[in-house]
């Protein structure tokens, strides 16, 4: 066999005019050296992401370019080619990445590799062998292991080999090896010694030493220029495309503090100054916050102004050094969607991305009713979406989940095809203090090992976890001496806003909320699960003679999206007297102002982030004083006994009226107390190998499902390839069916007699009959 394919063809092609294997190793050296060349912005961007050192700067690329010409060297076996042509069904028997790392392993081509004192044989096979984020040391993807018994036929004397090999030779500056001419065994042989080179290699390389900025630059960039040597060959068709489209979209102009301030910042003020009929005057806190340095924590109240501060800190960093975009990281798909919506959305739409698990639909939704920022524009690039996460290099202003951008400390592929995007921006992550221990710990492992510009904010933090966060060299702002230059703040955190009283159980709390209803105010009810959401929006219903509003996280998403903005509208303007019933949803970044606050005891962050949603406006009279009543909790799920133990305690410490700095203060007090949190994430421990894993915690009790009077219109979305999330719901996995065949097998169906549009996914058949 003399002419080897790297992939099948497409409908137009033949089989035999399919992508050739050396044609593709050659347009992921080119796309590796055009995205990467030091003499545009994102080289030295990518080479200071990584904190390389000066002597291994100049290596970075002549290790790259010899991976990328080696990473799919194994598909020059049998199998592989036969699994390209149309209808086959081949069970291939070694994976060819694993392949392509023996070949590396084999001592000779080891040796070759290592005359150049550029090169580390070590880096290169590391990140050929986990470019496809399947390699481990054992398990599933053990490096070697077969799947099944026999041998494998290779062509590593083919005419695409011996093309590649001699371009290989070129920057090397002396000829290759002979590669072995008999089939692959896994038992004996020169193979089998390779494997346990390779393996003796690995283990000399795992955990953290002095080549991992080298390692992890060179791992992560051969998945970015394999991502876009592939990428833009399947959507333009061939490979002459490769440059002009990393010349138009990556080595764009650097953005400029002139362009944020104009597409956001100035935008979103006269839109500001529209609603409230009043001029615009920055507070001294944002300019405080503007002129932090570039690694910054900022801490301060609900309300305060911090999303635009930390636009304007991102103009700042800017004026300093050399950006491309700016990266809004939120820590749920609502808050993102709402931070699009409130300030990436004012950008032109060629500009501004919305980036998280569902955001085609929301942007779908946003083009039907949009608002004054969105009007007229075309918020979804269906061009782009062909090349996925690519198709995001172009967009200069993001508001997304920090999953999607940070999703890459755990080998989640599309956050590293975003990678380069992400070490050539200024990022800001709100609201830190709702992040789980694993994601705090990737957090802190971000800080530490990567060099961009950050900006963490959030009103509530534990201190432990401030001063894990001090230790890394965050600057936290308003420190103790700001203050006399804050006044505007000093006065915002003292004024009193609250006053507490505690209640035995929630039947207290439901005659405290009728009569507040009935008296004409806005009451917010918080409660830590959604059966207790759904049973209080019942009795409410019982009680008052009408539906409150509900709002948790099972429903539909295209339910869930109308609650949202059903709740955040109750609460905004002079509205009438309105009742919701929540879950933590309401915690984060929803801009409520209820005139009473009800809620169940919680941990104590959450309790200052309820309480954040009551008396929120700076126009109420000074003299106007919120309501907040809380009440114990039936059971402590789905928190532990020491943080409602702990939020008791804090309630407790409260005997007259209250304000935004007597919430941080007793925080500070009654938080429990937390050893120092390790940094931690598997890209920068996993040396050679690479398989992907949890950000968080993950909810292993729900699953994604479909209703069943959903089912055809799902089917028919299914058949045309069109986005299924506006009627995906997550439930209790014992609630979840088997789905019909056709239905992708991380989904389930759920029973429709169980829902109700109003309440949810409904716990009980018991609420079921009641909610009819």
């Amino acid at each position: 066999m003399t002419r080897l394919h790297a992939k099948s063809a497409r409908r137009d092609q033949r089989p035999e005019d399919a992508l050739s294997l050396a044609q593709h190793l050659a347009d992921t050296e080119s796309a590796a050296s055009e995205v990467f060349r030091t003499d545009r912005r994102w080289g030295p961007a990518w080479v200071r992401f990584f904190k390389l050192t000066p002597a291994d700067e100049p290596r970075f690329l002549p290790n790259l370019r010899v991976a990328a010409l080696f990473h799919d060297i194994g598909k020059a076996n049998d199998e592989f080619q036969r699994a390209l042509r149309p209808s086959a069904q081949v069970q291939q028997t070694l994976r060819h990445e694993h392949l392509s790392a023996l070949v590396l392993a084999l001592p000779a081509v080891r040796a070759w590799i290592a005359s150049d004192p550029r090169l580390d044989p070590d880096i290169i096979t590391a990140a050929v062998l986990s470019h496809h984020l399947k390699a481990a040391n054992k398990g599933d993807w053990a490096w070697g292991q077969p799947r099944g018994a026999g041998t494998l036929q290779l062509h590593l004397d083919a005419d695409d080999v011996r093309a590649t090999l001699a371009r290989i030779a070129e920057q090397i500056g002396r000829p290759p090896p002979a590669l072995p001419r008999g089939p692959w065994t896994p038992t004996a042989g020169v193979w089998a010694e390779a494997l346990a080179s390779g393996m003796k290699q690995a283990r000399r390389l795992l955990g953290r030493g002095a080549r991992e900025p080298l390692l992890l630059a060179v791992k992560a960039a051969l998945i970015v220029a394999d991502s876009v040597a592939s990428g833009v060959v399947r959507t333009h068709g061939h490979s002459d495309g490769i440059k002009p489209w990393i010349d138009d979209v990556v080595h764009r102009p650097p953005l400029t503090a002139a362009e944020i301030e104009d597409n956001i910042l100035g935008r979103r003020i006269a839109d500001l100054e529209r609603i409230r009929r009043a001029p615009f005057t920055y507070h001294a806190f944002q300019n405080g916050t503007a002129a932090l340095g570039p690694r910054a924590l900022v801490l301060a109240a609900c309300g305060a102004g911090k999303t635009l501060a930390a636009w304007r800190w991102a103009a700042a960093q800017a004026r300093s050094r050399p950006i491309g975009r700016v990266i809004f990281l939120y820590p749920t798909r609502g808050t993102a969607t709402e931070g699009f919506r409130d300030y990436v959305g004012w950008a032109p739409e060629a500009d501004a991305a919305l980036v998280h698990g569902t955001a085609r639909y929301e942007l779908q939704a946003m083009e039907r009713n949009p608002s004054e920022a969105l009007k007229g524009k075309r918020l979804v690039d269906e061009q782009a979406a062909r090349l996925f996460a690519l198709g995001l290099w172009s967009r200069r202003y993001f508001s997304a989940t920090v999953d999607q951008f940070l999703g890459f400390l755990e080998h989640s592929y599309d956050s590293l095809c975003l990678l380069p995007a992400l070490a050539d921006s200024a990022v800001i992550l709100d609201e830190i203090h709702s992040y789980d221990r694993p994601l705090f710990r990737a957090l802190l492992c971000f800080l530490e090992s990567f060099d961009v510009p950050v900006l963490c904010m959030t009103a509530t933090l534990p201190p432990a976890h401030r001063e894990d966060l001090l230790k890394l060299g965050l600057e936290v702002f308003p420190a103790a001496h700001h203050r006399d230059e804050l006044a505007d703040l000093e006065h915002q955190e003292q004024r009193k806003r609250y006053v507490h009283r505690a209640l035995h159980n929630a039947d207290a709390a439901m005659d405290r909320a009728c009569d507040a209803f009935r008296a004409g105010r806005r009451i917010l009810w918080v409660v830590n699960t959604v059966d207790r959401c759904q049973q209080l929006a019942l009795r409410l219903r019982a009680q008052l003679g009408e539906h409150p509003l509900v709002y948790h996280s099972r429903f539909r998403l295209c339910d869930r999206q109308g609650a949202h903005e059903s709740v955040v509208g109750a609460f905004q303007g002079d509205a009438a007297a309105r009742i919701a019933v929540t879950t933590q949803v309401c915690e984060m970044s929803l801009d409520l102002d209820a005139d009473v606050l009800i809620t169940e005891v919680a941990p104590v962050t959450s309790l200052v982030q309820r309480f954040g949603r009551a008396n929120r406006s700076a126009h109420r009279p000074l003299e106007f004083r919120a309501e907040l009543y809380t009440y114990p909790p039936d059971t402590n799920l789905p928190y532990d006994p020491a943080q409602i133990a702990a939020g008791l305690a804090f309630l407790a410490s409260f005997t007259a009226e209250i304000s935004q700095r007597d919430l941080a203060e007793a925080l500070d007090r009654f938080a429990p107390e937390a050893p120092p949190t390790d940094p931690h994430s598997g890209f920068t421990t996993s040396g050679y190998y690479a398989t992907p894993g949890d950000l968080r915690d993950t909810d292993d009790r729900t699953r994604s499902c479909v209703l069943t009077d959903d089912l055809a219109t799902v089917e028919a979305l299914h058949a045309r390839r069109a986005p299924l999330d506006a009627y995906l719901v997550p439930i209790p996995k014992t609630a979840a069916q088997p789905g019909p065949a056709w239905l992708p097998p991380h989904l389930g169906v759920a029973d429709s007699a169980r829902y109700d549009a109003r309440l949810g996914f409904l716990s009980s058949a018991r609420l079921a009959g009641a909610s009819t």
